[in-house]
Parts: C-alpha cells; structure tokens; sequence
C-alpha cells in the first residue's frame, strides 16, 4: 500500500486516467491536510485533453453544502471558458459522484466521467442509484469507474476512522 502522507507518485505504464486520477489524489490529500476537508478532488480536462480547472471538496471550509468537488472544479471551468456547458470535457473524481453532482454533469453536458472508488451510501453513477444512466436526460455521459480505486477508498477510510476516533471521549 501507498503511503498517504505523500504525493500518489506516478508509476511506469499509468494510463492517462491513473495519471490524472493521481493527480485528483494528490490534490484531496492537501485539502484533507491543509482544510481538514474530506479528501475528494475532481480535476476537469478541456475538450482537448488539457486541464482545465481542479476543485477539492470545500463544503466543510466554506460552509456550502454544495462545494463538493465536482461542483467545484466545473464551476472554475466554466468560468475560464466563460460558458455553463463543458461540452466535450472529461471530470475525473476521486469519489462516485452524488444525485447533486451528477445532475449538474448533465446540465453541463460533460462529456466523460471517470472516478475512483465507488459511494456505497449516496453514489449515483451506478451503485446506490444510476442516475447518470437513466435514459430520461437528453445527455448521456460515458463513464469509467475503478479508476485507482484502492487508494482512494483507503484514503477515505483513514480519514473517517480517525474522524471517529477523536471524537470518542477519552477513556476514564
């Protein structure tokens, strides 16, 4: 295993999804560091493949129980591009989106959707709901899940661990 106080160091023959999918794990390592903010990030690549915009989860920091990761980087996108749609963009995250974060990929009309580890209490791109295949929206968005799954499932599960774990009362 990974050590998680480093960086999610890259590894010969990494696809381009391992590569960017380390990069989303590198950066929701800082947010979990620098913001105590659970660690999921979501980096968003332009139509040509170049990144564009990168969010972290900042709903704890910044009061806003919309500010998952998703939300985040598509709103800096689509601000750079100066438009609501990112049609032909690719979102990797680190974390199965929710129903919130996957309609707002549909409103967008992101083209590709790649994330790591499934969300067995609120994923909606195939586990808990499969909001993101239903055949009701005009839009349909490829997605690729698995994507260096075990490091990012482990990196939520440490996180929440020591969560509960500072927050038991200390033995008498």
């Amino acid at each position: 295993m990974e050590p998680l106080n480093a960086p999610i160091a890259s590894m010969a023959g990494d696809t381009q999804d391992e590569h960017w999918m380390r990069r989303a794990l590198d950066l929701a390592l800082r947010a979990q560091q620098q913001d105590d903010e659970v660690p999921v990030a979501a980096i968003l690549l332009g139509a040509d493949q170049q990144l564009l915009a990168e969010g972290s989860n900042r709903n704890i920091s910044e009061h806003d129980p919309s500010a998952h990761a998703e939300i985040v980087a598509m709103r800096r996108g689509g601000q750079l591009l100066q438009n609501h749609r990112l049609i032909g963009t690719t979102l990797y995250v680190t974390l199965e989106p929710c129903a919130m974060c996957v309609m707002a990929m549909v409103h967008a009309r992101i083209a590709r959707l790649v994330f790591a580890a499934s969300d067995p209490k609120t994923g909606a791109a195939g586990s808990v709901f499969d909001l993101i295949g239903s055949d009701r929206h005009n839009h349909r968005i490829e997605v690729t899940g698995g994507v260096l799954a075990a490091p990012a499932s482990t990196m939520l599960t440490e996180y929440f661990r020591a969560k509960r774990r500072a927050a038991r009362p200390p033995p008498v």
